[in-house]
């Protein structure tokens, strides 16, 4: 019997802030922490460089990255699924 296994590779949810190199999203993700001494809720963010083969993301979508193998000096992360389309301006 063949089971599907959990992946074990980390997925995130972000925003794409760039997208003006050639197959790579800038993927700008936000997360709320808890501070360590004070206890106040802060905001913390982090920008991921992700590969994006078809060029089909585009500035303002909300997309969801996958972590792969480096596939750059900075590119450690897929680009997988279209979570939000950008509102059109």
């Amino acid at each position: 019997m063949t089971e599907a296994k959990p992946s074990l590779k980390r997925t995130l949810i972000g925003k794409v802030v760039s997208a003006k190199r050639a197959k790579t999203v800038t993927v700008l993700v936000e997360r709320r922490v808890k501070h360590a001494l004070y206890g106040k809720i802060v905001g913390k963010s982090s920008k991921y460089h992700a590969h994006d083969e078809t060029g089909q993301y585009h500035l303002g979508d909300v997309i969801e990255i996958t972590e792969s193998r480096p596939i750059s000096k900075t590119k450690n992360w897929v680009a997988t699924r279209l979570v939000e389309k950008a509102a059109a301006l």
